[in-house]
């Protein structure tokens, strides 16, 4: 994985294609369908002339749905969403949850395709692609679709941002040992890229990952505490054992002993709350949270306390 992803597998956090990039796909994909479709209507024409006019005539549109039509339906559905012209131009097609797409989208899309690229020569596609927020053509908007750009130019790994302060030693003794690689990426890349999704869509993300962060350790979802700020404080927790990891085998190699404060990662006693102050993740408790003391491993059950907004 080497974007925020789904359970699907589907990047999020990208920008939605504008009108140039997509236009340019589109004429890529349409060169290639036609070329096809020119070759082979050809070659059909040629052996069915002994055909009466009927018969040939189902065989032409048969011919003009399969290629300009069923084709490009199945491409998309095969490949979620990367034609060759949106491959060639770091585009997909993803769902607007960012889901990749399946056929019942596809098919949608390539049906309205016909008279917004077709039949009208692009011209209402590029008018709704123009109009629309997100660049989405007619057939983006009834399939529930939207075209984003894979390779985003500049890019560059954003550092994950602080955990709120009343968080502090919240997870010292938190079990951390079952959770996976791949879900330690994603929530890391979701944090460093929260800011670029939609609302509704980043509060869903971040309360699925929480709840599947919170099966593996084993421990129940923290009251009160916003599922954004509860990813953040335990990725830092968990950079803080490996910085501590690492700088005691230094140590080790060189002989020295670390210092206290370097082993706080694992062996501190948690730190009782201060009382919460303003953040941007959502708004703090009033309350202020009771310590938090892990228990016994158990599976936590997936209704737990990060149930993403109405």
């Amino acid at each position: 994985m080497s974007d925020l992803v789904t359970g699907d597998a589907v990047v999020l956090g990208l920008r939605p294609a504008r009108l140039p990039s997509r236009a340019l796909a589109i004429l890529l994909d349409l060169t290639l369908y036609v070329t096809a479709y020119v070759l082979i209507g050809v070659g059909l024409t040629l052996a069915t002339a002994s055909l009466d006019p009927a018969a040939q005539a189902a065989i032409a549109v048969a011919s003009f749905l399969l290629l300009l039509v069923g084709i490009p339906i199945a491409v998309e559905t095969l490949s979620h969403g990367r034609s060759l012209g949106k491959l060639a131009c770091g585009l997909r097609v993803v769902r607007d949850d960012g889901g990749p797409i399946r056929f019942r989208h596809a098919l949608v899309r390539g049906a309205l395709g016909v008279v917004e690229l077709l039949l009208t020569f692009g011209t209402v596609a590029a008018i709704a692609s123009l109009v629309s927020v997100r660049g989405r053509r007619l057939g983006d908007v009834f399939a529930g679709t939207l075209v984003v750009r894979e390779r985003v130019p500049g890019a560059r790994v954003m550092p994950v941002p602080a955990p709120p302060p009343w968080l502090a030693g919240r997870f010292t003794q938190l079990d951390l040992s079952a959770v996976p690689d791949g879900l330690w990426l994603a929530i890391r890349q979701y944090l460093t890229r929260m800011n670029q999704l939609d609302p509704q869509v980043g509060a869903a993300m971040a309360a699925r990952l929480a709840d599947d962060l919170v099966a593996r350790t084993g421990a129940p979802p923290p009251a009160g505490v916003p599922a954004a700020a509860y990813l953040m404080a335990v990725v830092h927790e968990r950079q803080s054992r490996d910085a501590a990891r690492a700088f005691r085998a230094t140590a080790a190699a060189a002989g020295a002993s670390p210092p206290a404060h370097a082993t706080h990662a694992t062996h501190a006693a948690p730190v009782a709350p201060v009382l919460p102050v303003a953040s941007g993740f959502g708004p703090a408790p009033a309350p202020a949270p009771a310590p938090y003391v892990a228990p016994a491993p158990a599976q936590a059950p997936r209704a737990g306390g990060f149930a993403p907004p109405a």
